[in-house]
């Protein structure tokens, strides 16, 4: 089969992904074969790029957002049958879904209403999945006394997804930070009561909105930098949830309030240990909630091709920090 993937981490300058004939996968036997119809593109995919190389002899394939066709079903992967629609995530320890096809546990993904299209789907699985458990803790309810919320990054996938759920499933007063005209008018558009200026004086600019406390900061990017204002703004003992850490974090200004921090990587349940199904069960309440319209589709920008050509433009994309929504490839 045909799959993108590179040797070596790499730059963007030296982008140094190729078009490869790689070796069909093997499913395993609670795994699902899926026909690749479109992926959804990640900043974290990048970053991964960048730092991940791949063992002596080897390539990496990248790619754990997608939505596809069953081709194949595992003898202990119930509930699904070749021709299926499905979306999912997968599992960063093997090959992603930048390729033809992609083996990947059943637990971890779910079908896809007849009235969701392909790129749709794709733009739905890692920053649902990403919002919802960072957010929620019994199913969909917030923290007892969580009803002021605060979402840093508010126009990207995570943060867009997280609005939408908090305005569909919560009553909480939701403030999203977005630094650009075109990004803060998207954060209106998805449902936000407040939208302030993380480059600006945030506390400042929530007192002006009459916004006196946060008893959520959800931080999608930036919060080693950004640490210092908000535990300004967090109540005592409120919440920290954060899903962007890739070096030291200072806690200092946190420990005088006795904030809870939490930490969410999608993928720890399946590599580390956990509810696993719980994930299938969530992409399927996020599909039945997109085609009731309680969420709106995130895919803004939309590529064709399983080509270097458009994995490079992607990844310019994401790279540059100034996407709105999610970017998706068809297949």
């Amino acid at each position: 089969m045909k799959a993108l993937a590179y040797e070596k981490a790499h730059s963007l300058d030296a982008f140094a992904i190729e078009l490869i004939d790689a070796a069909e996968p093997r499913p395993r036997d609670t795994d699902l074969l899926v026909g690749i119809r479109a992926v959804g593109i990640n900043p974290g995919e990048a970053l991964i790029r960048q730092l991940r190389s791949a063992e002596p002899g080897g390539r990496v394939i990248l790619g754990w957002e997608f939505a596809g066709v069953v081709e194949a079903v595992g003898p202990e992967a119930a509930g699904f049958a070749v021709g299926d629609r499905v979306m999912g995530t997968g599992d960063m320890t093997r090959d992603g879904a930048w390729a033809e096809r992609l083996t990947v546990d059943h637990r971890v993904v779910a079908r896809i209403p007849d009235q969701l299209s392909f790129s749709d789907a794709a733009s739905l699985p890692i920053g649902g999945l990403t919002a919802w458990e960072a957010l929620f803790r019994d199913h969909d309810s917030l923290a007892a006394g969580v009803d002021r919320v605060l979402i840093v990054g508010g126009a990207g996938g995570v943060g867009t997804l997280a609005t939408q759920l908090l305005k569909s499933r919560t009553s909480a007063l939701v403030v999203s930070t977005a630094s650009r005209p075109e990004s803060r008018e998207w954060c209106t558009r998805m449902g936000a009561d407040v939208v302030v200026d993380h480059t600006g004086n945030v506390p400042g600019q929530l007192r002006d909105a009459g916004v006196d406390r946060i008893d959520l900061v959800l931080s999608t990017s930036g919060t080693i930098g950004n640490v210092g204002w908000i535990a300004e703004v967090l109540r005592p003992f409120g919440h920290l949830a954060v899903v962007d850490l890739n070096g030291p974090l200072d806690l200092g200004p946190l420990i005088g309030k006795s904030v809870s921090l939490h930490t969410e990587t999608v993928f720890s349940k399946i590599m580390a240990g956990g509810d696993i199904a719980s994930q299938g069960r969530i992409l399927a309440e996020l599909a039945a909630d997109t085609v009731a319209g309680r969420l709106r589709p995130i895919a803004t920008t939309v590529l064709s091709g399983l080509s270097v050509d458009t994995m490079r433009a992607a990844h310019e994309l994401a790279e540059s920090r100034r996407t709105i929504g999610k970017i998706v490839i068809n297949i």
